[in-house]
């Protein structure tokens, strides 16, 4: 059977749910495909496995975003961890910088949340979205373009979506909300700009002696980036989530020590700043690339998210990329449906690339820089690089500027 939408979003994880619950008061006709949703059964954490891998540190921007959806009041209170301060050092060296929520007046800097939470969140204010309808579990198996001798109305390229289970839905409008690996952006043949970092992101949860008083650290040495992000577990505060990006060969090595092993060696690699690392949670390792696309829309087919950008996770920016994505895109249709405008306008869409890929682009470049300028070994360039972050860390307006900007502080949420 047949299907007729206004817009089809493919993938509903946080992006993709997210896009969808800002298009909620709309007339739009929409739908979401997603294989497998975000389940959760249970919101306390008490030990490491109770944990997921995957969190995201979200900003205040995205902070914002979620809240003005009515998802973010649908994360539980236990499992977000807002962090008020953010400490980063060269392990090559004595450079250090540290970030505190009040020296700006602000409240916090962000929020560690597990993936799920967020997710879930998003995914029950979804179910009770009337101008949506959702398909999960369900596969895309095939896009192709609709054409009928026929029906000769208009000249909008329309699109045939076929799903694992029977249905065929058409639509003038295709989201790409789908993940790195975008079966969509494949599809439509979208050019990008790629290439691997040569590092695997190292996941796990640990319990460290000390507690991590609400603060998120960062050690930068020759091999990679080392992350200990607060986990909230109620009045227990010292389960953190690492990330420990390096070498695959180096992420190998760690995956197979026993876990007596990686807790000496992950306590040394991070200078005993928590005191001894107790215990920990199942390891993963996750290859790192970096991909951009050249352009986010293309007759109707639009990227958001990992299917239009994925960045290396050192400053924890990709999901806020995505969820600003989702905003802009979003902000951009509803300003059009108010002109009369259809949410497929072509001008419409570019004004929405045009907004998000110059501030992606910024921050992927200065994510790259920081990795490159911390991957050289010449002695001059490390003293240089000391330097330079002690003598940051005591200029205020500048530490305020780069804060400001990796908090979205300057992005207006309507």
């Amino acid at each position: 059977m047949n299907q007729k939408f206004d817009v089809v979003i493919i993938g509903g994880g946080m992006v993709g749910t997210a896009l969808a619950a800002a298009l909620q008061n709309t007339t739009l006709s929409i739908a979401l495909i997603e294989t497998q949703l975000a389940s959760v059964t249970s919101s306390d954490a008490m030990s490491c496995a109770d944990v997921d891998m995957r969190v995201s540190a979200l900003n205040r921007a995205s902070e914002r975003f979620l809240t003005s959806i009515g998802a973010w009041e649908g994360i539980p209170q236990t499992r977000i961890c807002g962090y008020d301060k953010m400490r980063v050092w060269d392990g090559e060296g004595t450079g250090h910088i540290k970030f505190d929520a009040i020296e700006m007046g602000e409240s916090h800097l962000g929020s560690i949340v597990e993936n799920r939470f967020t997710a879930n969140a998003l995914l029950q204010k979804v179910k009770l979205q009337k101008n949506l309808h959702i398909f999960s579990p369900a596969t895309v198996q095939k896009i192709e373009q609709y054409e009928s001798l026929e029906d000769k109305s208009d000249d909008v390229t329309k699109y045939f979506i076929h799903l694992d289970c029977g249905q065929v839905l058409l639509t003038p409008m295709i989201v790409a909300a789908d993940g790195a690996r975008s079966f969509v952006r494949e599809w439509a043949e979208f050019d990008t700009n790629e290439w691997d970092y040569g590092h695997h992101g190292l996941v796990c949860t640990v319990e460290t002696e000390y507690s991590h008083e609400q603060c998120a650290w960062q050690r930068f040495t020759e091999d990679g980036v080392l992350a200990f992000l607060p986990i909230n577990s109620q009045s227990d505060k010292h389960l953190c989530s690492i990330v420990w990006s390096c070498t695959e060969e180096h992420a190998k090595s760690l995956q197979a020590l026993d876990d007596a092993i990686f807790l000496k060696q992950l306590s040394n690699a991070f200078e005993h700043k928590l005191g001894t690392v107790l215990s920990c949670g199942p390891r993963a390792a996750i290859p790192l690339r970096q991909r951009h696309a050249k352009r986010y829309l293309k007759q109707g087919v639009v990227l958001v998210g990992d299917a239009a950008h994925t960045i290396h996770p050192l400053a924890g920016q990709g999901v806020n990329l995505g969820l600003m994505d989702a905003y802009v895109l979003a902000d951009e249709i509803k300003q059009g449906l108010t002109r009369g405008l259809p949410a497929h306008d072509g001008l419409l869409l570019q004004r929405y690339e045009r907004r998000r890929m110059p501030e992606n682009l910024t921050m992927m470049a200065t994510m790259e820089s920081f990795k490159r300028l911390f991957a050289v070994k010449t002695p001059a360039i490390r003293w240089l690089r000391n330097w330079g972050m002690t003598k940051m860390n005591t200029l205020s307006f500048v530490k305020n500027h780069i804060v400001q900007e990796a908090m979205g502080l300057k992005t207006r949420i309507r």
